[in-house]
């Protein structure tokens, strides 16, 4: 398993990521273009098109991390973010057709946490959960050093817990800057740099609001670890004070004793996690 080959495929918005990994080395990795609005069938014949440039026979699995809810036994993508063709795709299936080997197709949230697991910050913890601060808030478990998706691959949406008089991702994610202050967050963040009090201020309350996140996690599920990742942790040292002291009101002090929390530092955590998929599924072989 250590040495196999892998094929990790991030689907975004506009682009497709694809990467080789043999063991813990991310041998090739480029992006390609795709037509977002086209058609189900053309989409599908450039992300195959982008697979193949990479595929050889020593490849072993490929895994894939989509923006959108997944039938992970199945492999079927729905509703895909960006893409308003791919309603219900069965991706595994098409693509096992293709490549004949095995197909591992989660959303983009777990394939974080499982990336960080294998290859990241997350390899120390047998307990972690990862979550992607961007546009949006994704949350992705690790229990017992594997994923853990939920039968629906619905575990973790914390993003969506009721918060204040909205939720969780209203005050905690990207969408804060915008919904509380008119701009966007890389605006502010280029501002704090320069020192403006204000900037720094509105990152300081941005720190209130995932810290009290952060303990919603803790109360939910008691890791050791967790990782965050995602656009706006570039902006972490205007916030890391006051999302410390929040967290710091949790009441079960050993929980917090052992908590760590990390800042993913993985450019490609995104391709790498994709292809952990793989490895969480022969984990998972392993332990049946």
């Amino acid at each position: 398993m250590v040495d196999a080959t892998i094929v990790g495929v991030d689907l975004g918005g506009t682009k497709v990521s694809i990467g080789r990994v043999t063991g813990n080395e991310l041998e090739t990795h480029f992006k390609a273009d795709i037509t977002t609005q086209g058609e189900e069938k053309h989409i599908l014949k450039e992300v195959v098109a982008a697979i193949e440039s990479v595929f050889d026979q020593s490849v072993a699995g490929i895994g894939i991390g989509v923006p959108s809810v997944v039938d992970v036994d199945q492999g079927i993508v729905y509703a895909v973010q960006n893409i308003p063709s791919w309603k219900e795709v069965h991706l595994k299936e098409i693509l096992e057709d293709r490549f004949h080997v095995p197909v591992y197709v989660n959303n983009d949230a777990n394939c974080f946490a499982v990336g960080e697991k294998h290859f990241g910050k997350g390899q120390k913890f047998n307990t972690l959960v990862g979550v992607t601060l961007g546009t949006g808030l994704g949350t992705g478990i690790i229990i017992d050093g594997r994923l853990y998706s939920g039968p629906n691959c619905g575990a973790g949406e914390f993003g969506h817990i009721a918060y204040k008089d909205q939720f969780i991702e209203f005050y905690c994610s990207g969408q804060f800057f915008m919904n509380q202050y008119g701009q966007k967050g890389q605006k502010i963040y280029e501002r704090a740099k320069e020192g403006d009090e204000k900037a720094l201020e509105i990152f300081g309350e941005y720190g209130i609001h995932l810290g009290e996140a952060i303990k919603t996690i803790l109360f939910a599920l008691d890791p050791e670890a967790i990782i965050l990742g995602g656009s706006i942790c570039k902006s972490y040292p205007f916030f890391q004070k006051t999302m410390w002291e929040r967290v710091q009101t949790f009441p079960y002090k050993k929980s917090l004793d052992r908590l760590a929390i990390e800042i993913s530092d993985q450019p490609q955590i995104a391709v790498l996690g994709a292809a952990a998929l793989y490895y969480d599924a022969q984990l998972r072989k392993g332990s049946d």
